[in-house]
């Protein structure tokens, strides 16, 4: 069975709930929820990344949220802790989910990355 996540270990903006809302409403109905997952980003440490998911299995964490869900499988819930998603809307067509407060994960090249996911330079 999923773990329930806390709002210690994940939380949603206000303007990230109601995007996701919003998403919700114009998916087919066999969507379970919005997957969030981590890949090796090479120099830049971890990126991060969601997409919906049909499918919520055993050794995943669920935020429950009103209207949809967000899964998070146990290899990527320790790079999660203590994020928050957010949804900028900058207005000129430029929104996006970002993570905040994303902790320090070592890269390839020595100092790179940063607590708002940047990478090297």
């Amino acid at each position: 069975m999923s773990a329930v996540l806390s709002e210690t270990e994940l939380t949603l903006t206000a303007p990230a709930r109601a995007k996701m809302a919003n998403l919700f409403e114009q998916v087919d109905a066999g969507v379970q929820g919005v997957r969030v997952f981590a890949t090796p980003g090479g120099c830049s440490g971890i990126s991060f990344g969601m997409t919906f998911t049909d499918a919520i299995n055993a050794d995943d964490g669920v935020l429950a949220c009103d209207g949809f869900n967000v899964v998070v499988d146990d290899g990527t819930l320790p790079y999660l802790r203590g994020v928050e998603i957010d949804f900028v809307d900058e207005g000129d067509g430029n929104a996006t989910f970002v993570f905040n407060n994303l902790p320090q994960v070592g890269g390839g090249c020595g100092s790179c990355g940063s607590s708002s996911g940047g990478g090297c330079s």
